[in-house]
């Protein structure tokens, strides 16, 4: 069974994520694969650096992560551009890591932020969104990131809204409470879900 996981800045998806992995699920993380791409010397970091320039890097030569994330929230072109060019590589990464694991594993999770956006929803049996309220999505990112509360609301109002995520979700997780709640959530979806595959 492949399993979609996707949500919002700051909702979860990395710890819920690792709680999947601690229950057996394979995890294939976009955001992982992103870094690896963009790594020193790598095609993509080269492709990035003839796009923006080399202000985007730092003087040992390797992504500055936080300057590009921060021209991408500010700047829908940019975006765009960077999406372009790193898109279609991770998607067929993430396309042959599920390839070569799906017959060894019983699930497979795809922990990926622009899991509806790109359409890897399509290549899932499910997909979940992780959920927590606006305003601990908010409080979350400002204190994560080192960002006033308009800088961390700016960023959450540049990705798809979490209502559209819902909408488009076969289910939904809450993270709005502690990380231990988080973890008996995590664990009940995944017994449903294990019992499914038994009686199927």
């Amino acid at each position: 069974m492949i399993i979609g996981l996707t949500g919002g800045i700051a909702a979860g998806k990395s710890e819920t994520a690792k709680f999947f992995e601690s229950f057996g699920a394979y995890n294939v993380d976009a955001d992982k694969i992103s870094r690896e791409l963009t790594e020193n010397n790598k095609p993509d970091l080269k492709r990035l650096v003839d796009e923006f320039g080399q202000n985007i890097l730092y003087a040992d030569g390797t992504l500055d992560r936080e300057k590009l994330a921060n021209m991408i929230f500010s700047d829908k072109k940019i975006k765009f551009n960077v999406e372009k060019i790193l898109h279609p590589c991770i998607i067929s990464c993430i396309n042959e890591t599920v390839s070569q694991h799906k017959i060894s594993n019983d699930m497979i999770l795809i922990n990926a932020p622009l899991l509806f956006e790109v359409g890897l929803d399509k290549i899932c049996d499910k997909s979940v969104v992780i959920w927590t309220s606006y305003d601990v999505q908010v409080n979350r990112l400002a204190m994560r990131s080192k960002l006033d509360v308009y800088q961390a609301k700016k960023i959450i109002s540049s990705q798809m809204p979490i209502k559209e995520k819902i909408e488009l979700a076969d289910f939904v997780i809450d993270n709005s409470g502690s990380k231990a709640d988080l973890k008996r959530n995590v664990e009940n979806f995944y017994k449903l879900l294990t019992s499914n595959m038994k009686i199927t």
